[in-house]
C-alpha cells in the first residue's frame, strides 16, 4: 500500500487494487500536484469528509473527468448531484456504516468533531489486506477515538494538528494515545497563516506519551505500508 500526500488534508491510497482519493483540494498552497496529475493518475474512488472547500476541493472536476464515484455522507452525495455528478456515479454512506469496494477493501466512516454545510463531518477508516488507513478529516479530539482503536488495528493515522479549525498538537498527540496507530502523520497544517505549527512539537509530543512513529511527510511523498 502506497500513501501519497498532496498537502493539507489530500491524500491518494493506492491499495494495489483501488486508489482511493481522500480531500482533494489538489491547488491548495503546499501541493506539488495539480489536478490534473490527480486525474493522470485515475483514481478509483473519491472520499469526502465533508463539503468545507479546503476537503471538497476539486472532487466534482475530478469525478467528471474520470468517473471515479464520489463516496460521502448521504446530503454530500446529493450536493455534488447537484453540480453535476450523476447519482450512479455517488456513493452515499453515513457515520457507523461500511462499504465494502471487494479485494478485502472496505470503508468505515467514523465521526468527527467538526461542522459542514450539509450533512455532518466525518473520517474514514481504509481496510485492506495490507494494512489500514485512519484519515481523521477535520476533528476535535474525542474519546470515542478509543472505540475505533477497539474496532480497527491502525496500521497509519492521518491526524489534523493546525489548531483554531481542528485539533493541534497537543490535542492530537493524545488522540495518537487513544488510536494506538503503528506510524500517525500530522496534516492540516501550515497551509494558511491560522494553522501554523511546527510538526516537531507534535512529534515531541507523541514520543513523550505513546510508541507511535511519526512521520513528518512533505507535500508529494509517498509513504509505503
Amino acid at each position: 500500500m502506497q500513501i501519497r500526500w498532496y498537502g493539507h488534508a489530500a491524500f491518494m491510497v493506492d491499495t494495489g487494487g483501488a486508489k482511493l482519493l481522500i480531500d482533494p483540494w489538489i491547488s491548495n498552497p503546499l501541493s506539488p500536484a495539480a489536478p490534473q496529475d490527480v486525474i493522470n493518475a485515475k483514481p478509483t474512488h473519491i472520499l469526502i469528509t465533508h463539503d468545507h472547500f479546503d476537503h471538497l476541493g476539486e472532487s466534482v472536476d475530478i469525478a467528471k473527468a474520470t468517473g471515479a464515484p464520489i463516496v460521502g455522507t448521504f446530503e454530500l452525495t446529493l450536493e455534488v448531484a447537484e453540480k453535476g455528478i450523476p447519482e450512479a456515479q455517488t456513493m452515499p454512506m453515513n457515520i457507523g456504516g461500511t462499504i465494502k469496494l471487494g479485494d478485502g477493501v472496505e470503508i468505515y466512516m467514523t465521526p468527527a468533531l467538526h461542522t459542514a454545510n450539509r450533512g455532518a463531518p466525518s473520517g474514514f477508516v481504509i481496510a485492506t489486506p495490507e494494512g489500514t488507513v485512519y484519515h481523521a478529516g477535520d476533528t476535535a479530539l474525542f474519546r470515542d477515538m478509543e472505540l475505533i482503536a477497539e474496532l480497527y488495528d491502525i496500521d497509519v493515522a492521518l491526524l489534523p494538528i493546525g489548531s483554531v479549525f481542528t485539533m493541534g498538537p497537543r490535542e492530537a498527540a493524545i488522540a495518537t494515545q487513544f488510536l494506538r496507530p503503528r506510524r500517525v502523520v500530522p496534516i492540516h497544517y501550515n497551509t494558511f497563516p491560522l494553522i501554523k505549527q511546527d510538526p516537531e512539537d507534535f512529534k515531541a509530543r507523541v514520543e513523550a506519551v505513546s510508541r507511535s512513529k511519526v512521520y513528518i511527510m512533505k507535500p508529494g511523498d509517498v509513504l509505503k505500508i
